[in-house]
């Protein structure tokens, strides 16, 4: 069940990005990280007790390079990747055919913000390393931390670290922070199929300095 859990999160954070970027009916100039933010943070509050709520392959490399590789085992992480990437996949495809039907409709064009970061590679890099590097500290402190255990916020303060990432670096990125936006947003037509290495790479390798962040904090865990 935690594997259809990851899928409905992931799902739906894709899919919400989907709707409120891209034209007829994209969400107001501004307000597009409110709602990407806080459809995160329902999905983590409604699927975290059973999955955990990642939603994101970062996140899941986060969590199996900081705990207890018993809890959370390399399988777990594969098999957490596939599903949260198919999701991401599946979110896209939807979107694109809810935009495309409320087009044909409206007699309105679809249009699609598009986001080169072939032309700004190092920025872009950095925009999304800083940007998902707050999100997977975050999870890791508020969520796995002995001295946060039980805690009613956690929700909330991680959708509040896309929601601000979001608006700090977004215009660089496009600020996907996360493997599976990152697959979906290329297959919306956000971005090229070609520069899909930059957002996996920058965000892999943030999850990976953010454990072991965590680690050297948290010697007893």
């Amino acid at each position: 069940m935690k594997y259809v859990y990851e899928f409905i999160g992931t799902f739906f954070l894709v899919a919400t990005v989907g709707m409120v970027v891209i034209q007829p009916g994209a969400a107001a100039v501004g307000f597009a990280p409110i709602a990407i933010g806080t459809v995160l943070a329902v999905m983590i509050f409604a699927g975290g007790h059973v999955s955990g709520g990642h939603y994101n392959p970062a996140v899941s490399l986060a969590v199996f390079l900081r705990g207890d590789k018993r809890e959370f085992t390399i399988t777990h992480m594969l098999i957490y990747w596939v599903v949260q990437l198919a999701a991401g996949f599946v979110a896209a495809l939807l979107a694109l055919y809810l935009k495309g039907a409320l087009s044909a409709a409206n007699g309105e064009a679809v249009a699609v913000p598009v986001v080169n970061v072939g032309s700004v590679l190092i920025p872009a890099l950095i925009a999304e390393f800083l940007g998902t590097f707050a999100l997977t500290y975050t999870v890791l402190n508020v969520a796995t931390a002995k001295a946060t255990s039980g805690n009613s916020f956690y929700g909330w303060a991680i959708g509040m670290a896309v929601l601000a990432s979001a608006y700090a670096f977004g215009g660089i990125s496009g600020g996907a922070f996360n493997p599976a936006v990152a697959l979906g947003i290329t297959q919306m037509g956000v971005t090229g199929w070609m520069n899909i290495w930059v957002y996996w790479v920058a965000q892999l390798l943030a999850a990976v300095v953010a454990a072991y962040t965590f680690k050297a904090a948290h010697p007893g865990e």
